[in-house]
């Protein structure tokens, strides 16, 4: 066994210090090419071509490769071995097999499709499927040009012929930095089929915590820019986070795989840019604090709760609706007269606004009828029969088509928003009938918010839609694809809304319901968000093995969804065994409460981990326990909401702002009844605080533990240290 492990890495060794030498040779002979800055565009694009290679080459001389495939299929007498990497490479000489593959090509889908068996391995080509044989399948690990690590995953040669996972857990049991990486290495079959699936479909991915669809979803962005080349472009693409930090988290995977420019922002942050306004939107920690404060807990939410009500498609027709009603309020009462003796008539006006005008929406018909009043009144002026008496009437005529003008409703989102929500509402011209059945509750509330000046986010979908009425958009505005990751926080009428700025339905929707702790404003289940798409147009997937977590604290989690939610999206874990989950009590009925979160955190970091968090029940315990133990711990961050930027290391943060992120350790802050009630709620967000954790997870408390952490297992989770 030994004897076959050394030949197959010193066949693999002297591979690659071919196939460096050889990159390196083109990138020197690129680098000697000089670079052409003048103005002859055939040059410029050849010099394009040049640089692209230049940065690829230059990318891939440190790891070439990661993947090594022997497959026979189509016309081959012979197994060929296939070289997988992050970025194609080439021969020099045409014609020749690439020497690298990139990971994106559809032959390499047999690399991650491919589980073992003797059947045939396919996959679909330009001209057609392709059906072969799979005789090795071997991971590589290759660092700064040094061959670390050969793993066969699967030899057809070997008494053992079937695909090991020995690769995949090596990989995870890595410990984890201030960043999220790329898996292009370890992609598993389940999730190479959502990052190929076709283009203009609205992709909805439940994936239980750890499964990877946040990185899956990058890939996939990765994957379309490659096989879509010619239809969509990076600048078109966009992703919807959380938070910024979450951005800063997750922004070095696309760079990884070669990809830039493709946009990253909060649904907020894009909402108010294109609304042009600049009003804060109250934080979604804020809204949560004051749902939990105000009710002792989390309330039961219903469809009358503020964020469910307004993210409704029942709310997005109560505002098509008032816009519409707007139509045969909007051209003023009486005729146009711009002097004594001329005289537009309102039928006419009315008739320019009704039909010529019709397709435009409100706000370009109002331009285009008043430009028309305008080229009118040019030809009038014409008639005039003295320079006196035309300059006397053009001044006339701008005053009164400057006072016409402002009798139009102004169509402005913002403005037409709060008249939704004035008491006198008639008065503004709303049909009574749209508007009667919103809870009287909500009124009140959205009343003395936009009083304030406050805007949530749950009524950004209402003003986009608006926007959307009165204006159209732009085809600047339009995207290719959008992915939108925490999905289960997002509303179906915000769905609805992007739908309109992205073309062919071309969504990746993920996200996890076990981990809604929104969800007085997002969705209960994928059917409120697939409902909204005709069969054809839309795909679910779902992801249930978790690669995060070793698989005690896997188990433990679960238990938290069975006992706590009464949940069945219940994750798989990979064999990746470590230590028992820990119970700890605090000393001396909670007096050492911060000594002994110290004491946790010092333990945890004095090893081989680099991130290790104390997660608390609010952002209030948080800010004051880092008072405590920062002199002591100079090392230590907040993660309060308000950093854009993940710094790794030792945190402290609330656990509802630790969704999407991981840590190599976690140590869950009083994990009694005190602070995690009997809610389903309360389970949730216990167990997004547990699925944080990669390796080791301590859960510390003073008194009694919630009834769903109850009775554990010995083999899953101990008492004390």
């Amino acid at each position: 066994m030994e004897q076959t492990f050394q030949s197959a890495y010193q066949e693999e060794k002297r591979r690659l210090d071919a196939t460096i030498a050889e990159i390196d040779r083109q990138l020197q002979r690129l680098r000697s090419i000089e670079v052409y800055t003048g103005h002859d565009f055939t040059e410029q694009v050849l010099e394009a071509g040049r640089e692209e290679k230049r940065q690829a080459l230059a990318k891939s001389l440190p790891a070439p490769y990661f993947g090594r495939l022997d497959f026979q299929g189509g016309k081959d007498l012979e197994p060929r071995p296939l070289y997988i990497g992050k970025i194609g490479v080439d021969h020099a000489e045409i014609g020749e097999q690439p020497m690298v593959i990139d990971w994106r090509a559809p032959i390499a889908s047999v690399f991650y499709s491919f589980t073992g068996g003797d059947e045939p391995a396919a996959y679909e080509a330009p001209e057609g499927i392709i059906e072969g044989m799979v005789y090795l399948k071997r991971n590589l690990v290759i660092r700064q040009q040094i061959l670390e690590r050969v793993s066969d995953t699967f030899d057809r040669s070997s008494d053992q012929p079937a695909v090991s996972d020995e690769f995949l857990v090596y990989r995870l049991g890595e410990n984890k930095d201030n960043k999220l990486r790329d898996i292009v290495s370890t992609i598993q079959a389940e999730q190479d089929k959502i990052i190929r699936a076709a283009k203009n479909t609205a992709l909805i991915i439940q994936g239980v915590a750890g499964s990877g669809k946040t990185t899956v979803a990058l890939h996939r962005l990765a994957y379309l820019l490659y096989q879509y080349k010619e239809q969509i472009t990076a600048e078109k693409m966009i992703i919807f986070a959380p938070n910024h930090m979450f951005l800063d988290y997750i922004s070095n995977v696309l760079p990884e795989l070669g990809v830039a420019d493709i946009q990253q922002s909060t649904f907020a942050d894009w909402a108010l840019q294109l609304l042009g306004i600049e009003l804060p939107v109250a934080d979604a920690s804020e809204t949560l604090a004051y749902w939990f404060e105000s009710a002792g807990g989390m309330p039961e939410v219903t469809d009358e709760a503020p964020g469910r009500f307004k993210g409704s498609i029942a709310f997005m027709n109560m505002v098509r609706a008032c816009v519409e009603s707007m139509e045969n309020a909007s051209v003023p009462e009486a005729d146009f007269i711009p002097w004594e003796g001329a005289v537009l008539s309102r039928d006419t006006i009315l008739h320019w606004f009704h039909e010529e005008y019709k397709p435009y929406p409100l706000a370009k018909r109002k331009e285009r009828v008043m430009a028309r009043i305008h080229r009118w009144i040019e030809m009038e002026l014409k008639k005039s029969p003295s320079a006196t008496v035309l300059k006397e009437r053009k001044k006339k005529a701008s005053q009164r088509e400057k006072s016409y003008a402002s009798k139009w409703p102004k169509y402005e989102p913002l403005m037409l928003y709060k008249m939704m929500f004035k008491a006198a509402k008639m008065q503004a011209g709303w049909p009574e009938e749209v508007l009667k059945p919103i809870p009287g509750g909500i009124m009140k509330s959205t009343q003395k918010d936009l009083k304030q000046n406050i805007i949530r986010e749950e009524d950004l979908p209402a003003l986009l839609y608006m926007h959307y009425l009165l204006n159209d958009i732009t085809g600047e505005q339009r995207f290719d694809h959008i992915v939108i990751d925490e999905a289960q926080d997002f509303s179906p009428f915000q769905v609805a809304v992007l739908d309109l700025f992205v073309k062919g339905h071309s969504f990746t929707i993920l996200g996890d319901l076990s981990q809604g702790i929104h969800a007085y404003r997002g969705v209960h289940v994928w059917e409120e968000m697939s409902s909204l798409y005709a069969p054809d147009q839309t795909a679910y997937f779902a992801l249930t093995r978790s690669y995060r977590s070793t698989m005690e604290i896997i188990e433990f989690a679960n238990r938290i969804l069975e006992k706590g939610v009464k949940s069945d999206l219940l994750a798989v874990p990979v064999f990746r065994s470590g230590n028992p989950v820990r119970l700890i009590a605090y000393g001396n009925k909670g007096q050492q409460r911060a000594q002994e979160l110290r004491k946790g955190m010092q333990k945890l970091s004095a090893g081989e981990y680099r991130t290790v968090a104390i997660l608390t029940r609010t952002l209030q315990d948080a800010q004051a326990l880092y008072e405590r133990l920062r002199p002591d711990m100079p090392e230590l961050h907040l993660i309060d909401g308000a950093k854009k930027v993940y710094e790794g290391g030792l945190s402290i943060l609330p656990v509802y702002l630790s969704k999407g992120l991981e840590f190599d350790a976690v140590i869950v802050a009083d994990a009694d009844e005190q602070h995690y009630g009997a809610s389903a709620w309360d389970a949730k967000l216990l167990y997004v605080g547990c699925t944080r954790a990669l390796h080791e997870l301590w859960l510390m408390h003073e008194g009694p533990l919630p009834d769903f952490l109850q009775n554990m297992n010995e083999d899953i989770a101990v008492a004390g240290w």
